[in-house]
């Protein structure tokens, strides 16, 4: 035993010697080399070496091409910039991109700012000197978007700078926002045969269709019998118990209750060679085995933006108070939404009631980020198979105005099947680290201190707080809680290395599993020696 927790019998790091190595304070270290040797495929460290911009590369800075005051736009703090925004954006994105100057001022704006151009990027004069102060919700300013129940959907969606292409947005408009919210997505180019786990050279159809370089969509079928679900949560005893049906609905095909964007499991990943008329080497190791009683196919990515970003500014609402829970009118931030390979570097927003949210978005990074001012509902959301995105250096500072009764702050969201997502070198004095059901596998929240104040939340019908592989990784809890923090009580093969600063070790939270769930803690109350686990992995493969 380790911790109260027993390690798996079967794993590489055996418990006796994870008990030594503990004692010892480098069971971070061992995990770190158990993991390079596995390939992507240890049965509990997640393979997130590659999340972010490029696999991991550092955002461009395109050179200027347009103004915004060029199409109207004054700092004077009354002049409606809005038109002028996004007339510069469209401007810029048409001539083939680049970025778009926002001079040093406030700028007054009524509605939101639509990036729907891959190669353009939305550029300040420093956070402290542009200001972005929107007047309106999205409600007020774009659309409602309301649930039958009367909740808001942009209490987890939307931006006031949102990048989304413009395909997309006519699709989900013409929904009524009640559909489909992710990929557009085009012709089958080649049936998959199956795989495990850590593979990056797939066995396919016939490779004319596919190309060096090109990102396409891994896609395989999601069966009624929950036998793909089982596998997202590890193969524990436990998944084989649970009564997915009925609990997970929204997971379960056949149920009645399924979201559509969860029939299918997605997953955007890049080819790097063709190696044959058969043979295909992804840029990426696989996070799952691939089976014959699940389908699976890549497919061509339809519309959708990349390589924009928006940097050096501030994003101000209007302070609006804050609702009761799920009823946000959309004092939002930044969306992304169905893009890949975009950014937001050295941005604040304040007010909000989303700050920066992923939805079904892919290897997008989020660097040097800070959310402010009063109470937020989300300040980052990972949501609906959003994949492989990189939140670096940021911060949740300490809200002007606390979280009325009636509502929750939830921190750093992470859920629907989203896979290998990072945070990190972050600190928080607001929220917790918020797994909201769905089944979010393969993640890891690292090098991050917090107070730990916030809520953990989700759906009933949504099912399982947790997948495999969630890593919390040298967290330094300066509230004392362990809430949420400490999960190897309750999340199916999970590592919760070196959390300091805490009570217990007891998360608080109700386990979807019974019996054993074949996870590890180690090197509690003391700090790793593996410091960072994203920068680890990374200086582990020499990806600089």
């Amino acid at each position: 035993m380790l911790g109260g927790v027993a390690a798996v019998p079967a794993l590489p790091l055996s418990a006796a010697k994870a008990e030594t190595r503990a004692r010892q304070g480098d069971t971070s270290a061992a995990l770190l080399e158990e993991w390079a040797a596995a390939e992507g495929g240890h049965p509990l460290v997640p393979d997130i070496a590659r999340a972010g911009y490029r696999l991991g590369a550092r955002p461009p800075r395109p050179r200027v091409v347009a103004k915004v005051t060029d199409f109207g736009a004054r700092a004077d703090g009354t002049t409606d910039c809005a038109a002028a925004f996004n007339a510069a954006v469209r401007a810029a994105g048409e001539r083939g991109g680049g970025a778009v100057l926002v001079p040093g001022g406030t700028y007054l704006l009524s509605s939101p700012v639509f990036m729907h151009w891959s190669n353009v990027v939305l550029r300040g004069a420093g956070r402290e000197s542009t200001i972005l102060r929107f007047t309106r919700t999205l409600d007020d300013g774009y659309r409602p978007a309301r649930q039958s129940n009367g909740n808001s959907r942009w209490s987890w969606t939307g931006g006031q700078v949102w990048f989304i292409a413009a395909e997309r947005r006519a699709r989900s408009e013409s929904e009524d926002y009640a559909g489909t919210e992710g990929w557009l997505l085009g012709d089958t180019l080649a049936e998959v045969g199956a795989a495990s786990r850590g593979q990056r050279t797939l066995l396919v159809s016939d490779t004319s269709k596919l190309r060096a370089g090109d990102l396409v969509v891994l896609e395989c079928d999601n069966p009624p019998d929950a036998t793909l679900l089982m596998h997202l949560a590890g193969d524990i005893p436990g998944t084989r118990s649970y009564d997915w049906p009925s609990r997970a609905p929204q997971l379960v095909t056949g149920s009645g209750g399924q979201y559509i964007q969860y029939a299918l499991l997605q997953w955007p990943v890049r080819i790097e060679a063709v190696l044959g008329t058969r043979l295909v080497r992804l840029a990426q190791p696989i996070r799952y085995d691939l089976r014959p009683g699940w389908p699976a196919r890549l497919r061509a990515l339809g519309p959708t933006v990349h390589d924009s970003g928006v940097e050096d500014l501030t994003i101000r609402n209007d302070v609006v108070a804050m609702t009761a829970h799920n009823k946000h009118p959309g004092s939002n931030g930044v969306c992304f939404q169905a893009v890949h390979d975009c950014w937001a570097r050295d941005v604040r927003v304040e007010n909000c009631d989303l700050g920066f949210g992923f939805t079904t978005a892919k290897s997008n990074t989020l660097t040097r980020v800070t959310v402010g001012g009063r109470s937020a509902h989300h300040s980052f959301a990972c949501r609906m198979q959003s994949h492989d995105n990189l939140v670096d250096d940021f911060e949740i500072e300490a809200f002007t105005v606390p979280v009325p009764a009636g509502a929750v702050h939830h921190g750093l969201n992470l859920e629907g099947l989203s896979s290998g997502n990072v945070w990190r070198r972050g600190t928080m004095a607001e929220g917790t680290f918020d797994s909201h059901r769905a089944l979010p596998f393969e993640n890891a929240r690292t090098n991050i201190a917090l107070v730990n104040n916030g809520r953990v939340g989700g759906s009933a019908a949504s099912g399982p707080l947790f997948g495999a592989r969630i890593a919390h990784w040298n967290i330094r809890v300066t509230g004392g809680s362990p809430y949420a923090i400490t999960i190897a009580d309750v999340a199916p093969r999970s590592l919760t290395v070196g959390v300091q600063g805490t009570t217990g070790t007891v998360s608080e939270l109700a386990p979807d599993f019974t019996g054993d769930l074949e996870n590890l803690l180690a090197d509690h109350g003391t700090r790793p020696r593996v410091t960072d686990l994203y920068a680890a992995q990374r200086d582990r493969l020499n990806l600089g």
